[in-house]
Order: structure tokens, then sequence, then C-alpha cells
């Protein structure tokens, strides 16, 4: 077993308290690649160091700093750009800075669909940003197939919209769904029945969910329970069943109790990119306009479906362009298990007018939770995004 970490408590003493001495020792043994260094990349970069995993690796082949890059990414200058420098390789000193625990290097790869990616063993996960449909595919193919899963997320960002994926594949263990405190309720009454009903004392709200797991202690009467086991199906705010307490086992019910949530690690199953194209699930961001998040869906698969084809984003406010946007995403549109009785097509033309530009308060707070769900996926701590996140600013 390898020898624990020390956590310097004077810069982690915050996020220590909210995490847990478990997950900050995974964190600090975990390393993380995120390829693409544009502004939503340099977001998602300086929180994983600020959070302080083992390494993090930037990797933006071929990708040269622009004046369009201007706009978002922060630790770039115009100097930068005039001297034609890699992204990647100016903002590596720069995040480095950020925080001495972490190690932050630059890759100098190719990363394309004909590039070996076996390196990518080296990493618990890997981070893609604004990469090409195709090559996510593979990447996320890659990933799901080693022995030992590598969680995969996608993020992308045009102008006014961005999106997110995560696959941490088949079978991810989360130790603590929310980090809350565990559960405690004073019971009033038991019953004796097929759903054996647990009655909090006083019409207390108990707040537990369907599926968490209780035990008891201090009941008298239906001693039995006392010590056991039982999964939660809520039945009211104040009343929960806990299955048959018919059994000679369960005596009559006298007085007293109190049900204590345990707190057990859960077991998600994620869906390939591949499979989650077609058959998405969503994260609504917005409850108001539900059918907004299936849209932009749509509209950036037809994004990435343009550039596949014209090898470039539509042109800045261009009609042409944008019809040829939403052209494709009626097509898409025919591929989804539920496809929609209609396209949004305003939303889907603002989408288009936007794609090559990059809006920076939105690439902020996406960054954060783009960063968020990588530390998620180290860690095991907290519900992960299930599987698809995509809103506007």
């Amino acid at each position: 077993m390898s020898a624990e970490i020390e956590i310097d408590d004077a810069l982690y003493s915050r996020q220590r308290y909210v995490l847990g001495d478990g997950a900050m020792q995974k964190m600090a043994r975990s390393s993380v690649l995120l390829v693409g260094m544009d502004g939503l990349g340099i977001e998602i970069a300086k929180n994983i160091v600020l959070a302080g995993v083992k390494r993090l690796s930037i990797q933006d082949w071929n990708v040269a700093a622009s004046y369009i890059d201007l706009s978002s990414q922060f630790f770039l200058t115009s100097e930068d750009v005039r001297s034609n420098r890699n992204r990647a390789e100016v903002v590596r000193p720069k995040l480095a800075d950020l925080n001495p625990y972490v190690t932050v290097d630059f890759l100098t790869a190719p990363f394309t669909l004909e590039s070996d990616i076996g390196y990518l063993k080296d990493y618990q996960c890997v981070i893609l940003v604004d990469a090409d449909i195709t090559l996510q595919l593979r990447v996320n193919y890659f990933c799901r197939n080693q022995t030992e899963q590598i969680k995969f997320i996608a993020a992308s960002l045009h102008g006014m919209f961005g999106s997110a994926f995560c696959d941490f594949g088949d079978a991810f263990i989360v130790s603590d769904i929310n980090g809350e405190e565990a559960k405690e309720v004073f019971v009033a009454d038991i019953t004796k029945a097929q759903r054996g009903v647990v009655t909090c004392l006083e019409n207390t709200m108990h707040r537990l969910e369907t599926g968490d797991v209780i035990t008891f202690r201090e009941v008298s009467g239906m001693d039995f329970v006392n010590g056991k086991q039982f999964e939660v199906t809520v039945e009211s705010p104040y009343a929960f069943s806990i299955g048959d307490t018919r059994g000679p086992q369960y005596e009559t019910y006298l007085t007293g109790g109190i049900a204590t949530q345990i707190k057990l690690p859960r077991r998600i199953s994620f869906e390939s990119l591949e499979s989650q194209l077609r058959t998405p699930s969503i994260l609504p961001t917005d409850l108001q306009k539900m059918e907004t998040a299936a849209d932009l869906h749509l509209g950036f698969l037809a994004l990435a479906k343009f550039r596949e084809q014209f090898e470039r984003m539509p042109n800045i406010r261009c009609a042409n362009d944008a019809a040829k946007v939403i052209h494709l995403a009626g097509i898409l549109n025919l591929t989804m298990k539920e496809p929609l009785a209609e396209l949004n097509t305003a939303l889907l033309q603002q989408l288009s007018f936007s794609a090559q530009g990059s809006f920076p308060p939105l690439a902020c707070a996406l960054g954060g939770v783009v960063a968020q769900e990588g530390l998620k996926a180290v860690t095991g701590k907290f519900s992960p995004l299930m599987q698809w996140a995509s809103d506007r600013a």
C-alpha cells in the first residue's frame, strides 16, 4: 500500500473539510490529461491545478495562439500570437505557479485520428475540449476498453452556448453521493405489515430518499430491527417503509428507537459516447425550458458535422452557414431514438452565428463544472453528471 501523502492544511483546509482525507489522498495520487487550451480549457486547467491533483498534463498539438483566443484565454498575450507560440507551451509555467504541489507538463505528441494514444493509460481521467466528434469517439472507446477504465469527459464552448459529457465507465463507485452528514430520526411507530411503515416522532421530516439504507437502535418491542440494515422506500415526508415485518422475529413495536442512515458506496453505470449520441441522458439546466437542452444537443452535433464536412466552423453571423447547420440538425434529429417534433431553428441559428466565439463568463462557469466533474472522477466523491449538460448564457 502506498504511503499516505501529507496534505498541506494551510492551503487545503476548506477543501479538506468538504472532501475528507480519503478523497484528498486519491486526488493527490491522480493524473489528469487535458487536451485543448482555449478559453474553456484554461478555466478547467486552472481549477484542477488549484484543487491539487498529483499531475496535470496539457496538450494542444499544432494549435498556435490566435487573436480570437485573447477574448477568453487569460494567460495568452498579443506577443504570444505574434510569435505563433503553442498555447499549451505558453500557459504551462503560469499554471505551475498556481500550486507548487502539482506537476504541470505539456505534451507535444500529435493528437489526431491516426495518432498512437497508448500513453492515455498513464492517466485516471482524460478531458477533451472542443475536439472533433470522431476523435472524441475514438478516445472514449479507448478509455472504456482498458482493464481499469479511464474516466472520460468532453466539453465545448461556442459563443453563448456550452456543452459537457461524462463517461466514467461501467462500474463507477461513488463513496459519498452528496457529502451530507448521515441523517437521524426518532421513531414513533413501526407497523407489522407486508410494507412495514416507520413513522417519525412528532411528524418530523426524515429527509431520506428511496434507496437509502438505515439501521435502528434503542427500539423496544420490535427488538429484532436493532442493528439490522434496511433499504428505505419513502411513503411520505414523515414516514417510510422497510419491507416485510410480518415474520415471527418481528414482535409488536412498543416504544422508542432511532433510525440512522448508513452511507454506503453506490455503483453507477455510464453509457459510451457512441450510445449517448442517439439516446442522450441530458441534465436540464433550466426547468422552464426543458426542450432547449435537446435542441442544443442536436445543435452541437450539427456543428461537429459541419466542421467535419467543411473543415471549419460556421462564419460569424453567416445566414448561409446557419442554414446548413439547421439542415444538418434536421437530418441528425431523424437518427435520434426520440426525435424532436419540431426544431428550435432560432436557437440553432444563434448557435451557428456565434460558434467561433467564446463568452468569458460562460467559459468560467462551464470550466468550473467540468473541473468539478474531473475531481469527482478521480475521487469518487459526490454524484457525477449523468451524462450530458448543455446550457446557454
